[in-house]
């Protein structure tokens, strides 16, 4: 996901794409043990979109 396009999400959106990117990351976990993992590079960019959304998720509660 793009900046523009988290930032455009509600605080209900925010939590339901955080739910998943976490799925996502935990079966790509599994898929990299059992050496599954057709991109490697979509772990880290997982990662990097858990992290966009907790910061956003609480730069908004803060405001």
């Amino acid at each position: 996901m793009k900046k523009q396009e988290i930032k455009k999400l509600t605080e209900d959106q925010i939590l339901k794409n955080l739910d998943k990117f976490k799925k996502d990351l935990f079966n790509f976990r599994f898929q990299k043990i059992n050496s599954q993992v057709t991109n490697p590079a979509k772990i880290g960019e997982t990662r990097k979109n858990i992290a966009r959304l907790k910061t956003l998720l609480k730069g908004k509660k803060n405001a």
